[in-house]
């Protein structure tokens, strides 16, 4: 750094003349940031599995009936291809499984295996855990508020992205 010190992240690298709106988007990359790091790591030593398989499990899961691959590419928003090569490698760990649809021979219902849905389970109740041990150090008040702000965020942010007629 120019001034002799060193920061932790990208917020606190910047002066306090620096716009608020500014700062707070940094603070909030680097902590989904921070997060998303220790899940991944924690998902990959204590369960050998990526964030991403973990993500189309958990789409899985919520879907009771199986979803097509184009459903899947939609819900995690990568390409088929991506999609394709996540399945391949949970087929083969035996949590997935392929189905023909029957409204659309050409495509493909992908769903949990009963053990795949066990596996989950135990994957997602310690993702859980993981979550609520790194919020530890925010108390329930302030976590609320939290809460509360981004969801004013994210309804501001979608009215800005809402198209225009005209």
């Amino acid at each position: 750094m120019p001034d002799g010190t060193q920061h932790d992240d990208f917020e606190t690298g910047l002066t306090t003349d620096d716009q608020l709106d500014l700062r707070t988007w940094l603070r909030l990359l680097t902590c989904a940031n921070m997060i998303e790091g220790e899940v991944r790591e924690k998902l990959r030593t204590e369960f050998d599995i990526t964030i991403a398989r973990f993500d189309l499990l958990a789409q899985l899961d919520r879907a009771n009936s199986g979803l097509t691959m184009g459903e899947l590419s939609r819900r995690l928003m990568v390409t088929n291809g991506n999609v394709t090569s996540l399945i391949d490698r949970l087929v083969g760990e035996k949590l997935v499984a392929r189905r023909a649809d029957p409204d659309d021979r050409r495509a493909q219902i992908i769903e949990l295996t009963p053990g795949g849905r066990r596996a989950f389970k135990i994957m997602s109740q310690a993702h859980a855990g993981w979550i609520s041990g790194l919020f530890d150090g925010v108390d329930r008040k302030n976590l609320e508020a939290l809460y509360r702000n981004l969801a004013r965020l994210k309804t501001s942010l979608n009215a800005d992205n809402t198209p225009t007629a005209g």
